[in-house]
């Protein structure tokens, strides 16, 4: 019989994070999801009781490291070091050079990247003493390049992959796998916000599929939907004149 794998999933009440958190259990692992709120994590524990594997609530937020350090000793009490851990919790709000708020940009900061750091920080020492595990890092193509509106947004998508960029070799050497993912448009509460056209937006089930497939590849960037993907890393790749034209034309649309 297959042992059960014991996966943890931050920003798992609601968007992508809830999506994998109920494909997982309904594939039959042990999965404990955080969040702030504990009402919607125990309605995604009650949409997974039908499922092969069991969904454990564990109300926490990144950004509160005495939290989360309480959460992952309960993890560890109950079911060891989980073998795969997914950072994804994280948000968004536009973010105007005209309008500049500093609070907006350091709340951006605290939640997308340091909130990874806060979980980095917790459970990197049991992964390295016990030499094995994966940890997915969900970034976004945002952070390729600048975008007018993204300033917030943006940079702390582009420290999280420079960041992965940075760490994975050295873990790797270690035996732990890294992996950073990169979404580009996914249908979620998050993105219902938004009121800009949103090109190859993709339905969460979708981006969900797509993601799990690339954690059992052997790719260390995994991006989705493809076409957006390829899209932006073009962009990543132009001349900074033609980006600036391109920007340019979008600030004056």
């Amino acid at each position: 019989m297959t042992r059960q794998r014991v996966i943890w999933i931050t920003g798992a009440s609601s968007g992508i994070g809830e999506a994998l958190a109920l494909e997982y259990t309904r594939r039959g692992n042990i999965v404990y999801g955080s969040a702030r709120s504990a009402d919607k994590l125990n309605d995604v524990r009650e949409r997974s009781k039908s499922a092969k594997g069991t969904f454990h609530p564990v109300t926490a937020d990144v950004c509160d490291l005495d939290a989360l350090k309480r959460a992952y000793q309960s993890i560890q009490a109950q079911s060891g070091t989980p073998d795969l851990v997914i950072l994804n919790a994280g948000t968004h709000k536009p973010t105007s050079a005209l309008e500049f708020s500093l609070a907006d940009h350091r709340s951006l900061i605290e939640i997308n990247y340091m909130g990874v750091l806060n979980c980095m920080d917790i459970i990197l020492p049991s992964f390295l003493e016990r030499r094995s595990g994966q940890i997915a890092i969900v970034s976004s193509v945002a952070g390729y390049r600048g975008l007018p509106k993204a300033s917030g947004y943006g940079a702390s998508k582009a420290a999280l992959i420079n960041f992965c960029e940075s760490i994975r070799e050295e873990l790797k050497s270690q035996n732990v796998d890294l992996r950073m993912v990169n979404p580009g448009f996914v249908k979620t509460p998050l993105t219902d916000l938004n009121e800009f056209p949103m090109p190859f937006l993709m339905p969460v089930d979708d981006a969900v599929r797509a993601m799990i497939k690339g954690l059992e590849s052997k790719k260390f960037e995994i991006t989705f939907p493809a076409t957006f993907a390829f899209l932006m890393k073009l962009l990543r790749r132009l001349p900074t004149f033609i980006h600036m034209a391109i920007t340019r034309k979008i600030v004056g649309s």
